[in-house]
């Protein structure tokens, strides 16, 4: 059993609208050599040395620029392919949290394969992106912007985390390839989406408490729609059912008032077509987002009629899918919200930043080949903007990257001012419902499946490109032209992270770390923190022998050493981290495809068992700063 329906989603081209590729602008401005040595032309050049100067006063000047940032013993090639984990020798990890353990310790015990109410009361399957909220000792009365940034001590040792499941196969989830019910159709949406759980350590070790604020929300939780296409007719069904659930949450983001962003990535995949009333075509719109007869052979469609998109009663249910949402995991009756603004795409993530003039930022990457960069910046400052009763995330300004040849960019506005634009779509509601189509029109650079965004200490901005390839062998030069492996850019926004310019350059390839003890490929999670440690995690497959892994570069040399390699046949994911940075949770993502001969990872090894997606609690032996 594999994940290649999955993993097919994303390598699947959907964009047809012919913009020059990245790969065509950077393969005809620089050799492979220059850009790996990361020399740019004019404006990049610009880039270069400004970050060069910058990263002297990483962490607010803690360390200068001959600290040593990483000092831990790496984990080696030889010992990176295992049916168990490996850390590196100065490490310890916890297994927490497997899927289907019960999301308070008075739920229900894990069994397989799960009924659909006690998944309903389970952690879910495809742990993927995560934000660890710290509480105060008072958490009831105390402002939790405050707790935010000031909870070091209580707070690093009880909060709230947040989680997102992003997939589970039919064979790992039911047990059998099909469901053959409206039964087992419910319990694999409710292995979806996202927990909300209050944890606690107890000396060096964490368990899960009851918490009023612990749950599940899944496919079929209520949610709803604002900001500026909140009440389109493109998001109205027919029979007027109300909006339900998030599906396929990948990565995730966290705002400064203190709640949680979740990510709607492979949607497309659950929807499929019975055509028991008529015979089902896609239009262009749902051509543009993958949509197809059978999906990703979820079955859903064939027991719930909302997902049949041959089914005229649910006509436009698919367009409720693909958004950021919007969770307060201190509020345990909060109905999640759906952030129009920020448009539709098949978010990877939504990376939050406050600009220099007080506004608030998003950065979004569409993990599909040849698909776009993204990003919102809010009317005005977000802090204004919540005292005046408006929401940051509800009135702005979408964009899209074009990245130039000569290391420049430009974001593109997406709205009724760009006169393309007004000459194709009906209004605004329209732009923001088929994100993609306006991405088209204004000539947006297709990208090599945009997925996680960081921003540094300095501001500059990361983004991981995974591949464009389908994962396989390649050979030739140059990685770009094919790229099987990815490789990593960033880029500085003019001011501060609000402007509508940029300058750009290429970080690092993959190909050319392999054979060597810094081997990664296929660069999908990355996190930056405070000294500038970037954090990268990978889903593909890797060279040299390795399972999927987590790496630590210092972006100042760009030195690589390896602290966590996965299981067999998982992906290595999520990144959330304690206000004193001395415990990192990290997902480890269908470990073995879910195949028990490969692997039953978190149980012992017997062949037999069943492996669940879990999370690794990693700490320094010495207590001290992860990724030091």
């Amino acid at each position: 059993m594999t994940n290649q329906k999955f993993d097919a989603s994303d390598d699947a081209v959907c964009n047809q609208s012919g913009n020059e590729s990245f790969r065509t602008i950077l393969a005809r401005t620089f050799s492979r050599r220059t850009v790996v040595k990361g020399s740019l032309a004019s404006a990049a050049g610009t880039f270069i040395a400004s970050s060069a100067a910058s990263s002297r006063s990483l962490a607010s000047g803690q360390l200068g620029p001959d600290s040593k940032l990483l000092d831990f013993l790496p984990v080696s090639l030889a010992e990176g392919n295992g049916a168990i984990p490996t850390v590196s020798p100065d490490y310890d990890y916890q297994v927490f949290i497997p899927w289907g353990d019960p999301i308070e310790p008075s739920g229900p015990a894990y069994q397989w394969p799960p009924s659909a109410e006690d998944q309903r009361l389970q952690i879910g399957i495809g742990h993927d992106g995560m934000t660890y909220f710290p509480m105060s000792a008072d958490s009831e009365s105390f402002d939790r912007r405050e707790i935010y940034r000031n909870a070091v001590n209580y707070g690093s040792k009880h909060g709230m985390l947040c989680i997102n499941h992003e997939f589970g196969t039919n064979p790992h989830v039911l047990g059998k390839d099909a469901p053959e019910s409206i039964d087992d159709v419910r319990a694999s949406q409710h292995a979806h989406g996202v927990s909300v759980l209050e944890v606690k350590r107890y000396g060096r070790q964490w368990r899960l408490v009851n918490s009023k604020n612990a749950r599940r929300v899944h496919v079929n939780t209520p949610v709803r729609f604002s900001g500026p296409a909140a009440k389109s007719d493109l998001l109205k069904t027919p029979n007027g059912n109300i909006p339900l659930g998030t599906v396929n949450n990948c990565s995730n983001g966290e705002t400064p008032w203190g709640t949680y962003l979740t990510c709607e990535e492979n949607f497309n995949g659950y929807f499929g077509a019975s055509n028991r009333e008529s015979q089902w075509t896609p239009s262009k719109e749902q051509e543009r987002y993958g949509f197809s007869e059978n999906g990703f052979g979820y079955g859903w469609h064939v027991y719930d009629r909302r997902f049949d998109l041959s089914d005229a009663d649910f006509t436009n249910e698919e367009n409720r899918f693909g958004w950021v949402v919007e969770i307060d995991p201190f509020d345990g009756t909060q109905v999640p919200v759906k952030r129009t603004a920020l448009g539709r795409i098949k978010h990877e993530g939504a990376t939050v930043v406050e600009a220099g003039d007080g506004r608030v930022v998003v950065y979004m990457g569409d993990d599909q080949r040849f698909d776009y960069i993204y990003k919102f910046v809010s009317k005005d400052p977000w802090r204004q903007m919540r005292s005046e009763g408006r929401d940051p995330l509800d009135d702005g300004t979408l964009y899209v990257a074009r990245f130039n040849e000569d290391g420049s960019g430009v974001w593109l506005p997406l709205d009724m001012s760009v006169p393309v634009l007004a000459e194709n779509f009906a209004s605004q509601e329209e732009i923001l419902v088929f994100t993609r189509l306006a991405a088209d029109k204004v000539g947006a650079t297709p990208m090599d499946r945009p997925e996680w965004i960081a921003v540094a200490p300095n501001q500059d901005v990361y983004c991981t490109l995974t591949n464009n390839s389908q994962r396989t062998e390649a050979t030739g030069a140059n990685p770009l032209a094919p790229n099987p492996d990815g490789h990593i850019i960033r880029w500085r926004d003019t001011e501060q992270h609000s402007g509508k310019k940029f300058v750009w350059e290429v970080f690092l390839i993959s190909e050319e770390t392999h054979g060597t003890e810094q081997s990664f490929a296929d660069p999908d999670g990355i996190w930056i923190d405070p000294d500038g440690r970037l954090f990268i995690q990978t889903d593909g497959g890797q060279k040299d022998g390795l399972n999927n892994q987590m790496l630590v570069v210092d972006t100042r040399t760009k030195e690589i050493r390896r602290l966590l390699t996965g299981v067999t046949g998982d992906e290595v994911t999520g990144i959330a981290v304690t206000p004193d940075r001395r415990t990192m949770f990290v997902n480890l993502q269908h470990p073995g495809n879910g195949d028990p001969s490969v692997t039953n990872f978190p149980a012992p090894l017997d062949g037999v068992t069943v492996p669940r997606d879990c999370t690794l609690i990693l700490t320094r032996k010495d207590g001290g700063i992860i990724g030091s």
